[in-house]
């Protein structure tokens, strides 16, 4: 009776104890499905490193057919390309990324053409593109190169002062042709001072009577004028008028004729009497911004710092309190028309006031107080249907010059990008682009060194080694 009852109590624990180990096996199965099907992180750092940006999760969110990511490198550094490439294939199920080590399957390798491990293959179906490296820019820009197909030709200006695209000083367009490059753009620079011959003509000598030829290149997705210093002739003026009022997109980066320090001032005429047509009004004048923000950055009133901004499409994405800096920049007034379609890009705030002249003291009561409009986008209506002009124009250049593009503390880079994408008419791509890494190194000195050391190694391990010794000798 006895055995029986001691069978039947065992019994009764085996039951149990193999229906703890069923649910506790049924819980992990579960929560290991719901984990792999529903992954999700959470991204700690101060800029959101470990996460995606806005353009990647917009680009892939929106794919309209199938695409496939194709890693070529060893098998042992497969972890590390699912931990960014992964991100990817959360997004979107049209997404997928394949994995492959080009020791293991060489066929596949030489098929894709890929000659070196660490490639990454984007193909869309129609057009496959490299990633150079496995960094999100890298990676979104073949995505993009694949998806969209083409050229996007950006054409800059030169032969009357305009920043250069080779200049990699302050003042330099250097770090603004590298962004778009990028970003699937080619640059090149374009004199309309000196039009090419018909073949087998003799070359054109330069001078007003071969200005009547003056004509945009065909080819260029987007015209730039950055910050000339000498007047377009009427003849180049009317070539650009010509190219936005066909359907054509141009950036206008037009400085303030004041006079600033050993700097001398010059208008452009033409130029501001094309925009008052479109109606945008140029004031001769200066944007000073008395609300302090800059002194945070070390910069003066000249530099007007934006941190609010409109609804219009390029800053749109844009979020209340990301700084922008525009430097020596005029003001701007929107006056409408009836055949373009004008709207405020970045103004400056309250705290700001425009100033007539800067020679001598200057007094704020004088000048014209903000807000202050510095930029603004307009859309010409050519009567052809999605053949619409575009043009942009801020009222300084040295925003998107290599000083300020290239800084990490104003979104100026992103201002820069996004107004490419709207005049080439890829508003799909219009946001905040891949972060860069910030070094955010931890400095301690030797003596905190030392105290660190004598806490963690020594003193913490002895303070619980005494604690058992206590537990212990109370318990003997």
């Amino acid at each position: 009776m006895k055995a029986d009852w001691i069978k039947t109590r065992q019994t009764k624990y085996g039951a149990y104890v193999a229906v703890y180990i069923l649910v506790i096996i049924a819980v992990l199965g579960v929560a290991n499905f719901l984990a792999n099907r529903y992954d999700k992180s959470y991204d700690a750092t101060a800029n959101k490193q470990f996460s995606l940006s806005d353009q990647t999760v917009k680009a892939v969110k929106g794919l309209k057919k199938d695409v496939t990511v194709s890693y070529f490198g060893e098998t042992t550094n497969f972890p590390q390309a699912r931990d960014l490439l992964g991100r990817y294939a959360s997004l979107s199920p049209r997404l997928k990324v394949d994995y492959i080590d080009p020791v293991k399957k060489p066929q596949l390798a030489r098929a894709a053409g890929v000659r070196q491990e660490g490639t990454i293959v984007v193909n869309a179906g129609e057009r496959k593109e490299d990633a150079k490296s496995l960094t999100e820019e890298e990676i979104t820009g073949a995505l993009v190169r694949s998806l969209k197909g083409g050229e996007r030709n950006v054409c800059f200006l030169s032969g009357s002062g305009e920043h250069s695209l080779d200049d990699t000083a302050g003042a330099g367009f250097s770090t603004l042709k590298e962004s778009l490059e990028h970003n699937n753009y080619k640059t090149r620079s374009v004199n309309l001072g000196q039009p090419a011959a018909p073949l087998g003509a003799a070359a054109p000598v330069i001078g007003q009577a071969q200005q009547a030829n003056v004509e945009i290149p065909k080819d260029c997705t987007v015209l730039v004028s950055g910050g000339p210093k000498l007047a377009y002739s009427p003849a180049e003026a009317a070539a650009i008028k010509a190219f936005v009022e066909g359907g054509g997109s141009v950036l206008f980066l037009m400085d303030t004729p004041l006079r600033i320090g050993p700097q001398e001032g010059t208008e452009n005429p033409e130029l501001v009497k094309m925009l008052a047509e479109w109606g945008v009004t140029m004031n001769s004048d200066l944007a000073l911004d008395t609300s302090g923000v800059g002194q945070i950055f070390g910069l003066g009133p000249e530099v007007a710092m934006v941190t609010n901004y409109e609804s219009q499409a390029i800053v749109r994405d844009f979020k209340e309190g990301v700084p922008t800096a525009i430097p020596l920049s005029r003001t701007l007034k929107i006056e409408g028309n009836t055949k373009v379609t004008d709207d405020k890009l970045i103004s400056t705030t309250d705290n700001s006031f425009a100033a007539a002249s800067v020679n001598g003291p200057i007094d704020p009561k004088k000048g014209v107080k903000g807000p202050l409009v510095l930029a603004a986008a307009g859309t010409y209506n050519t009567g052809k249907p999605g053949n619409s002009g575009r043009f942009v124009v801020f009222g300084s250049s040295q925003w998107a010059a290599n000083n300020f593009l290239g800084s990490r503390q104003v979104a100026n880079r992103d201002l820069a990008l996004n107004t490419f994408n709207w005049l080439s008419a890829d508003e799909d791509l219009i946001s905040i682009r891949p972060k860069e890494t910030e070094d955010r190194r931890l400095e301690i000195s030797g003596n905190r060194m030392n105290l660190i050391f004598w806490w963690s190694v020594v003193l913490l391990p002895l303070a619980v080694v005494g604690g058992g010794l206590m537990v212990w000798w109370r318990r003997r």
